[in-house]
């Protein structure tokens, strides 16, 4: 079983930067792909990145945040990030971290297998 904690949500002005971490605990981290989503109010939830367990670190992106996000993971820390830079009202959610013991990044959330209780990003105009 993974615990999963999500930090450095906040309200921020459209251009600014953030960067959220996820904390894990209770597993094997290295064996897990990690992903972030977010879920806008009215919306469902939508992959935003990933990060493979191996240490190829292969990323995906969703075409959306490609270019402005970078995720990234520690797991020597057991730890997961993600940089957010150039933000967008529209990035406005609730990202969640989550882990996957599938072999590669997917973006259905069906596929992830242990959940953080969110953290809020709210990006003003």
């Amino acid at each position: 079983q993974v615990q999963l904690v999500e930090s450095g949500g906040g309200l921020v002005q459209a251009g600014g930067s953030l960067r959220l971490s996820c904390a894990a605990s209770g597993g094997t981290f290295s064996r897990y792909v990690m992903g972030w989503f977010r879920q806008a109010p009215g919306k469902e939830r939508e992959f935003v990145a990933g990060v493979n367990w191996n240490s190829s670190g292969n990323t995906y992106y969703a075409n959306s945040v490609k270019g402005r996000f970078t995720i990234s993971r520690d797991n020597a820390n057991n730890a997961v990030y993600l940089q957010m830079n150039s933000l967008k009202p529209e990035d406005t959610a609730v990202y969640y971290c989550a882990a996957s013991r599938s072999w590669m990044i997917t973006a259905i959330p069906g596929t992830y297998d242990f959940w953080g209780q969110g953290t809020q990003v709210t990006v003003s105009s």
